[in-house]
């Protein structure tokens, strides 16, 4: 991580391919997004560290990423883990060089990896968010799926106001541990998704399922062997969770309906792709399988 404290505020550098006007696009999808929200060109986002709420301003200049803090200048520990959480959010560890070489020579991906280039897969840093999310997006639409986070933080996440808005954090999980499905059901999740992320949750509070022990098993089944073995995580949940925050490059939700939908679009089919045609059709991404679906996924949201 580069990174350097300016005293009001703290800028990180990030890699030459970072296109921060495209990661905007993606973050500004959705009108119903609760947990981050974009003003004039600055996205806004509350995180906890160490305890504290800390509202972030996320901006671009010519050669950084500045990140000020509008509500108190924080100690330069949080400052640092703050750049931490930037740098993981935006992906800027990875080297695209190689996806880019793969894109270049690819029918599906040539067009977009060029339209896109410099947009990174924006990532759940937080384990237990990236796995809450997965589980609500499961077999509904995605417009739902995000009603269902915003009532599911404003009930039980954590807030701020500043300058007349209000920014609200993901809960932790050991606020989660605590409640019981009814609980849940209030919100409109089905049993089934209340009794599973009510589930991880508890995984997670006791310490049974870790970010940190799922980074240390560098195989790829090793980690999705781990991730199905927690109830209400299937191969979707556990390929998605991969590439969003334990960064997989080879990760592939390969039955993800966003992914039919755009390769249905840039092939020009009348109707979606099997799967067996995406796996023929991905052979050239081995390695950047995430990447492919996330610009692909990208697709689906022309300005």
């Amino acid at each position: 991580m580069s990174w350097s404290d300016q005293g009001s505020f703290i800028e990180i550098y990030p890699p030459l391919k970072f296109n921060f006007k495209e990661c905007l696009v993606f973050l500004g999808r959705s009108v119903h997004e609760v947990l981050h929200q974009i003003r004039d060109g600055y996205v806004y986002k509350l995180i906890k560290i160490d305890g504290e709420l800390v509202l972030l301003k996320i901006g671009k200049t010519s050669h950084s990423i500045r990140i000020e803090f509008p509500i108190s200048s924080p100690t330069l520990s949080v400052r640092e883990k703050a750049a931490a959480y930037i740098w993981e959010w935006f992906d800027l560890n990875t080297e695209l060089e190689n996806f880019y070489e793969i894109a270049d020579k690819d029918k599906v991906l040539q067009k977009i990896s060029s339209k896109y280039h410099g947009l990174r897969i924006i990532c759940i840093p937080d384990l237990f968010e990236a796995l809450t999310w997965a589980i609500i997006g499961q077999q509904i639409n995605l417009t739902f799926a995000y009603i269902l986070k915003r009532r599911f933080v404003e009930h039980y996440g954590e807030c701020v106001t500043f300058e007349g808005t209000t920014f609200w954090s993901f809960p932790e999980c050991e606020t989660i541990a605590n409640l019981n499905i009814e609980d849940l059901r209030k919100l409109q999740f089905t049993s089934r998704k209340a009794e599973y992320i009510i589930g991880v949750a508890k995984s997670m509070a006791s310490g049974q399922v870790t970010k940190e022990a799922l980074l240390k098993q560098q195989n790829y089944q090793q980690v999705k062997e781990s991730l199905v073995a927690i109830k209400g995580v299937g191969a979707w949940t556990a390929d998605y969770v991969m590439m969003k925050c334990l960064h997989h490059s080879s990760a592939f939700p390969k039955a993800d309906v966003g992914l039919h939908n755009a390769l249905k679009l840039q092939l020009g089919l009348e109707r979606k792709p099997t799967i067996l045609e995406i796996e023929e059709l991905s052979l050239n991404w081995r390695g950047w399988q995430a990447y492919a679906t996330f610009y692909l996924w990208r697709s689906l949201y022309e300005e």
